[in-house]
């Protein structure tokens, strides 16, 4: 018999109200976490959530009865949205359609989509005003299946000595499970299969400078000991959490942005809903800074260039979803 629904609240923030049903809903059973649990979660890091989300469509992972349970990948924001929900239209061309994605301005947005059983946000990286630019440039370190978290350590060193050999400011954040994201804004002076190219330039730099890394395409290929520098998370429509994003899994888990000097400490476990809105009041928002350090894709690209002269072949785009 079905656990009886706990009675609705309506949660005043800024000018807006939401209406939260069934806040005492378990999502999270590891410590008995709530849906009222997350949406608090949320609100208490609402600067560093908007400002990871600002104006880029984006993806909702919902889990209609707690992260046990089904997981639905939401693109179109439903009909009988609140006026004030802001959306972005995007454009699939393997279906030649269009979805009205959520696009998040203010915080109230963002547990609108809480009520609506979201858990985790994954942006695209690019925004609103033109969505075939992107703006940010997503290092994903991702590792094979018997790859340990040492290794993702130690990969992570590699990619900032590359970063700053080329004059980039790299953001980093734990990816909320086995990995890391290292996020770089660039300006939108290029389009996805560009940025991919200069992604896949820099993850061929870190492979030659390490044995710990593959680039290999295919996952029925790669030696599972070593780590993926993930650069197709580049491609057009693919997205990873955003930073502060919390993930489907029992522990609620997040995607939590780190100091450098953190990396070899920062434990992915104990980064979670209980734990990261301590951490935020005392440290604020540790991608506060990506917007002002911005940087010009042209070296990656010259040595993505050499590459291909050298005869490295790019991968296909992997199709739209």
């Amino acid at each position: 018999m079905a656990a009886p629904k706990s009675p609705a609240v309506e949660l005043e923030i800024d000018d807006r109200v939401v209406r939260l049903s069934n806040p005492d809903r378990v999502y999270f059973p590891a410590r008995g976490e709530t849906k009222r649990d997350l949406a608090d979660y949320y609100l208490s890091v609402r600067d560093g959530i908007v400002n990871a989300l600002r104006e880029r469509p984006c993806m909702l992972h919902r889990f209609p009865t707690g992260v046990s349970g089904e997981k639905v990948h939401q693109k179109r924001v439903p009909a009988g949205a609140p006026p004030w929900l802001e959306t972005v239209q995007v454009h699939f061309p393997r279906w030649n359609r269009t979805a009205d994605e959520l696009c998040v301005t203010e915080i109230a947005q963002v547990v609108w989509a809480v009520q609506m059983s979201t858990v985790e946000f994954h942006p695209w990286n690019s925004r609103r005003a033109d969505t075939e630019s992107p703006d940010e440039w997503r290092i994903d370190l991702d590792p094979g299946d018997a790859c340990d978290y040492a290794t993702v350590r130690r990969v992570a060193h590699v990619a900032h000595e590359v970063l700053d050999e080329l004059g980039a400011t790299g953001f980093p954040k734990t990816s909320g499970g086995s990995g890391m994201h290292v996020y770089v804004r660039i300006r939108p002076d290029h389009g996805f299969q560009d940025v991919r190219r200069a992604a896949l330039a820099f993850a061929r730099e870190v492979e030659r400078r390490t044995d710990d890394v593959t680039t290999t395409w295919w996952r029925k290929d790669r030696d599972p000991t070593k780590l993926f520098v993930d650069y197709n998370q580049n491609a057009r429509d693919h997205t990873i959490a955003a930073a502060y994003s919390v993930r489907g899994n029992p522990e609620a888990t997040v995607s939590t942005p780190i100091r450098w000097d953190e990396v070899d400490d920062a434990e992915p476990r104990d980064l979670t809903i209980a734990t990261v809105p301590a951490r935020y009041a005392d440290l604020g928002d540790l991608h506060a800074g990506l917007d002002a350090a911005v940087f010009d894709l042209s070296p990656l690209l010259e040595w993505a260039d050499r590459d291909e002269r050298d005869g490295a072949e790019t991968p296909d785009l992997p199709e739209e979803s």
